[in-house]
C-alpha cells in the first residue's frame, strides 16, 4: 500500500507548511509535493461557528480523492496524486490564486437572499462568481477588473480558471445526477503549478460536500455543510450517504477514522 512505502514520515515529525480552518499542509516526502491533512473542524461564517466533528476529516479525504482522481483521468488538471491514508493526501506544490470560484446552477445561500430568488429556482445558465480570499474581509465577492487590477490573476488565467470551472461544473453536475444528487453550486480554489520554465493552472485545495450544495434529486435533502450552518445535524450521516452513493464506502464501513496509521493532535 502506497502509505507504507519508506518514504512516508508520521505526521508529528513532519514540518508543517500552512493551517487552514479544516487542513493542515505539511512537507512531502519529494521536492514540490505537499501532504493535506483533512481535521475534522467544521466552520461556517468565516470561522465565527466552529466545531469538530468525528469523521468529517476523513469522509471528505475519500469524496475528494475521489473527485480530484476522476478530473485527472478526463485530463482535467488538478493538484492531486495519491491518496495516503484515511486523513491525508499527497498533492503537488502549487502557489494558490487567492480567489474562491464559486459556480452556481441553482439559486441557494448568498445569491437567493441577495437577488430574492426562492431557494431551489434553476438559474437561466450556470453563473461564475468570484471572490478574494481574505478572512479579514470575509472574502467579498469581486469582479474580473478587481482581479486584474490588483494582479491576482491575468486575462488569460482568468480565461483558464473559467474554462476549468466550467469543465468541472459539467463533470460534476453528471456525476452526481446518476447517483440521484443535484449539484446546486460549489466551491474551486485553484493555483500555478510551475513546471520547469512554464506554468499552467490546475484545480486545487478540495471539492466535497464541504465545499459543495448537494440537494437529494426527489426530497431536496441536504447532503452538504448546510446542516451544520443551518443547525440542522446529521452532517456525518449525509456525507456518509454521499461517499456510498459514489462507490466509495461500502455498507460496512464507518467514518470514524480510528485506527493505528493515524496520528491524532490537538494542532
Amino acid at each position: 500500500m502506497d502509505f507504507l512505502k519508506p518514504r512516508y514520515t508520521p505526521m508529528n515529525r513532519r514540518r508543517r507548511i500552512y493551517e487552514g480552518k479544516a487542513k493542515v499542509l505539511y512537507e512531502g516526502p519529494e521536492p514540490g509535493t505537499l501532504i493535506q491533512h483533512f481535521k475534522d473542524d467544521a466552520t461556517a461564517f468565516n470561522a465565527k461557528k466552529h466545531e469538530v466533528i468525528d469523521g468529517k476529516g476523513v469522509l471528505n479525504n475519500r469524496i475528494s480523492e475521489f473527485i480530484f482522481q476522476n478530473l485527472n483521468d478526463i485530463g482535467v488538471p488538478t493538484h492531486f496524486i495519491r491518496r495516503l491514508n484515511m486523513r491525508e493526501q499527497l498533492i503537488r506544490e502549487v502557489e494558490i490564486i487567492p480567489l474562491e470560484v464559486v459556480v452556481r446552477n441553482v439559486a441557494a445561500g448568498s445569491l437567493a437572499t441577495k437577488l430574492g430568488l426562492e431557494e431551489g429556482t434553476q438559474l437561466p445558465r450556470s453563473i461564475i462568481e468570484f471572490y478574494y480570499k481574505n478572512d479579514a474581509l470575509n472574502d467579498p465577492m469581486v469582479s474580473e477588473e478587481h482581479v486584474t487590477a490588483f494582479g491576482w490573476a491575468s486575462p488569460q488565467e482568468i480565461d483558464d480558471i473559467m474554462a476549468l470551472a466550467i469543465r468541472v461544473n459539467d463533470f460534476l453536475s453528471g456525476l452526481f445526477l446518476g447517483v440521484g444528487i443535484r449539484l446546486v453550486d460549489f466551491k474551486m480554489e485553484t493555483g500555478r503549478l510551475w513546471e520547469n520554465d512554464t506554468v499552467r493552472i490546475v484545480v486545487a485545495d478540495e471539492i466535497s460536500p464541504d465545499s459543495c450544495r448537494l440537494w437529494d434529486i426527489k426530497s431536496n435533502d441536504k447532503l452538504d455543510k448546510d446542516r451544520f450552518r443551518r443547525d440542522m445535524g446529521g452532517l456525518v450521516e449525509a456525507y456518509t450517504e454521499v461517499a456510498r452513493r459514489l462507490g466509495i464506502l461500502p455498507e460496512s464501513d464507518t467514518p470514524n477514522g480510528r485506527g493505528p496509521v493515524l496520528v491524532t493532535s490537538k494542532d
